[in-house]
């Protein structure tokens, strides 16, 4: 065999290894690309889209609550205190309407951590997690006819958590299209203005309120 016909062979015999490796590759690229999209598809339909929802929705009906009972000062405020009646839709609207929807949010985060996005609990949503923990024991207080207690023994910033997620969310959503491979358009990368947020609870002792436009500080009775 001539030297010629030699590096004929070698020739195609490195074309050939060239070749599948370049098509191992693209396979794998394929396959992680595959997984990185159902475990984003993942993230978002069982974790961050539902935070999402769900934050959006507590901060509106906070803002609704807010407008029918003591609007512009802190609820638990003494100047003048909740009247009975206030004290009572307090009760009536934290049993039926926000511990229900921070309930719901308490059991997206534990049941869905391993999508989180970072290594660690993020702490907005440690904060809701204890904040309904502290909860559900005044809950049962009042179910029992003891209305003494008002408040959970943590609070946490409705704002902060909803920013949070949204955050999340959009950043998510991008990725989502890229490794559809669809063009990002303009509402991709242009932030909806977020709700304005709460601190559901105002009862941390110097935590801040953040309601409409104005921000108040609560202290505990």
């Amino acid at each position: 065999m001539g030297w010629a016909t030699g590096i004929t062979i070698l020739v195609s015999v490195l074309l050939a290894v060239g070749g599948y490796v370049a098509t191992y590759l693209y396979s794998l690229r394929l396959a992680q690309r595959k997984d990185r999209l159902e475990h984003v598809n993942r993230q978002l339909s069982d974790l961050y889209g539902p935070l999402v929802a769900l934050t959006t929705s507590g901060m509106s009906a906070w803002s609704g609550f807010r407008e029918l009972y003591r609007p512009g000062v802190p609820f638990w405020g003494t100047h003048p205190p909740p009247t009975d009646e206030e004290a009572a839709a307090w009760r009536l609207w934290m049993t039926e309407v926000f511990m229900p929807l921070n309930e719901r949010i308490f059991d997206v985060v534990t049941n869905n951590a391993e999508l989180l996005e970072e290594s660690r609990m993020p702490q907005p949503l440690l904060d809701v997690c204890a904040h309904v923990a502290g909860y559900r024991p005044v809950l049962r207080s009042w179910a029992n006819g003891d209305t003494t207690r008002h408040f959970s023994t943590s609070n946490f910033n409705g704002q902060e958590l909803a920013e949070y997620a949204l955050t999340r969310f959009q950043a998510l959503k991008i990725e989502q299209r890229r490794l559809m491979g669809a063009s990002m358009t303009s509402e991709d990368t242009e932030r909806p203005r977020s709700s304005r947020g709460v601190v559901y609870g105002e009862a941390a002792t110097g935590s801040t309120i953040v309601l409409g436009d104005t921000t108040e500080t609560s202290s505990r009775e």
